[in-house]
């Protein structure tokens, strides 16, 4: 790969986790030449379109490596609902799927292992948090909780909500916050609030 007249396209590539074949061509190299780096290992075929490149640098013992991946490879995308709440700490449920929200108004992307939600507000409670040195998008734990009582099972979102409003918690419990949104969003958790904090 030394000689090929790629090498610095792809070096600028490189320095990202993820890129998509657009990227690739927007650098100058062609679909062929995605393909011949595959088949030297030195990117791998994340999804359709996605490509991952073999030398990133990810902590030692970096436990969400996927999810990083999932959600790097899906611009507009919002880490989201289960797994939201297992990076929180909210639930003891297995991330079997990468839970990311898009748009409403965009088309459903196609990911391996990943379950997307088409929401109208997905600006509202978004945060940044930093993964293995990679920015990802987040929603925080109320608008995390709300959702979860809009978009699961009322079991999962009641032990959601109890574990968040335990107060020896690294991350503190801002009841009012979560009643902010709970009212922005229409949906009335405050019985429950009050029965896990009496």
């Amino acid at each position: 790969m030394n000689r090929s007249k790629y090498n610095i396209s792809f070096r600028a590539l490189s320095k990202k986790p993820v890129f998509s074949s657009a990227e690739g061509r927007k650098a100058g190299i062609p679909s062929r030449m995605l393909a011949y780096f595959c088949s030297k290992d030195l990117i791998e075929r994340v999804s359709r379109g996605i490509y991952r490149v073999k030398n990133v640098d990810f902590d030692n013992n970096f436990e969400w490596e996927d999810l990083t991946l999932a959600a790097l490879s899906i611009s507009n995308g919002v880490i989201c609902l289960i797994s939201a709440l297992c990076y929180y700490g909210l639930t003891d449920e297995i991330m079997r799927e990468f839970w990311i929200a898009v748009p409403h108004t965009t088309t459903s992307p196609v990911r391996k292992n990943a379950h997307i939600v088409r929401m109208r507000n997905i600006s509202f409670g978004q945060t940044i948090i930093k993964i293995g040195g990679q920015k990802l998008k987040i929603f925080d734990q109320e608008r995390t909780i709300v959702d979860s009582f809009r978009y699961l099972d009322k079991e999962t979102a009641l032990k959601a909500l109890q574990a968040y409003l335990k107060t020896d918690r690294d991350l503190k419990p801002d009841i009012d916050k979560l009643r902010y949104y709970a009212k922005k969003f229409r949906v009335d958790i405050s019985s429950y609030i009050s029965a896990f904090t009496l």
